[in-house]
């Protein structure tokens, strides 16, 4: 497999910049997901390493080797698109063997490794088959094998489970992974959803606005996000971010509210913003209802999700302001209306500074 460099990647498209200046090193074997909105740049990026779209500056590195101007056949890289682009006019076997037949290789190779990816993804039973002829889930199986079956240096996917449906996109997820696994292939990844870059990636490159928002593994982007956008983003729902103003080791809330700052917290924000405002950001698995504890708010509205309940709060009591996501019990019922007392975790609960929306550092600490 192989290891991938960017150093100081960028791409204009006229004035506009579709990615800002990203340097990134992808490990050997390692699974990477590029994560973001729509237009935040996170499939230019990936066509970028593959060579289908040319730098505007910078380098780009395969194991050392300076690829920026290769072109795409050059660099030993294997793209699996959102949209599997087979042969309709090929059968499946036809479809998988052709990018070793376009290279010329014997007969037996080509036998050897068609038999090695079939066997792997269980597709063999679709041999003879046609394209127009299988599912979704199918003919996304027949593309990955078509990709495998080159051994090439690195994967790259572009919303490879896109256009499946929402059983087969867990199946393939799965399906994806165990093949990472098994093959120790190096593969970079584009999403727009979450929960794949959460279940599949071993590091996720959190993307907006063209820009690399925070590179970490999946518990890191969810527990110690970088930002307020990556905060938002990461999390269904997204970790509640409440304002308020710090004096004197408490941050002054919505409602009345007073949130006693945990004491590892308190020489940074008294260094950093003391008597100014600041966000407090915390999960909804964070949060703990308790008839003793001393945060309060209204019950606006409460979703069963099966295992568990999300309960939405209103700090202040009315709808559209302050409102909060807490998590309980599958059981819990409360009326609409009727006040939810509340503590935190006190491990779980993060600060940020409203003005650069950066996450606050505890003093002497780098992450």
């Amino acid at each position: 497999m192989a290891t991938i460099e960017l150093r100081q990647v960028e791409k204009l498209f006229g004035d506009f910049q579709a990615v800002k200046p990203v340097d990134l090193t992808i490990k050997d074997g390692e699974f990477v997901v590029l994560l973001g909105p729509s237009g935040c740049g996170k499939t230019t990026t990936l066509r970028m390493i593959s060579g289908l779209e040319a730098v505007t500056r910078g380098e780009i590195l395969l194991d050392g080797r300076n690829v920026t101007w290769r072109h795409p056949s050059d660099r030993d890289i294997a793209f699996v698109f959102q949209f599997f682009a087979l042969y309709p006019h090929m059968t499946v076997r036809e479809n998988i063997a052709f990018p070793l037949q376009a290279e010329g290789q014997s007969k037996e190779l080509i036998a050897g490794r068609l038999n090695e990816v079939v066997d792997l993804l269980q597709i063999r039973r679709l041999l003879n088959a046609r394209p127009s002829s299988l599912s979704g889930g199918d003919q996304q199986r027949v593309a990955l094998a078509r990709a495998l079956v080159r051994r090439p240096a690195a994967f790259l996917m572009d919303e490879p489970l896109g256009a499946l449906d929402a059983e087969f996109r867990e199946t393939m997820r799965a399906e994806i992974k165990r093949l990472h696994i098994a093959q120790n292939a190096t593969t970079v990844y584009v999403t727009h959803d979450q929960i794949e870059a959460m279940a599949m990636g071993d590091r996720i490159i959190v993307m907006s606005n063209a820009e690399v928002q925070q590179v970490g593994t999946p518990a890191e982007v969810y527990y110690e996000p970088a930002n307020l956008f990556v905060a938002r983003f990461i999390g269904s729902p997204g970790m509640n971010l409440v304002p308020g103003k710090y004096q004197e080791g408490v941050v002054h809330l919505a409602g009345g509210n007073e949130y006693p700052v945990p004491e590892r917290w308190r020489r940074s924000l008294t260094a950093d913003l003391s008597g100014e405002d600041v966000i407090v950001g915390f999960r909804p698995e964070a949060a703990v209802a308790d008839s003793e504890a001393g945060l309060t708010a209204e019950l606006y509205a409460d979703e069963l999700h099966g295992a568990h309940t999300i309960l939405h709060l209103s700090l202040n009591g009315r709808a559209s302001e302050s409102i909060i996501h807490i998590r309980a019990g599958r059981g819990a019922r409360h009326p609409i209306g009727e006040t939810v007392r509340f503590d935190l975790k006190p491990e779980m609960v993060r600060f940020f500074d409203p003005h650069t929306e950066l996450a606050l550092q505890l003093e002497g600490n780098n992450g």
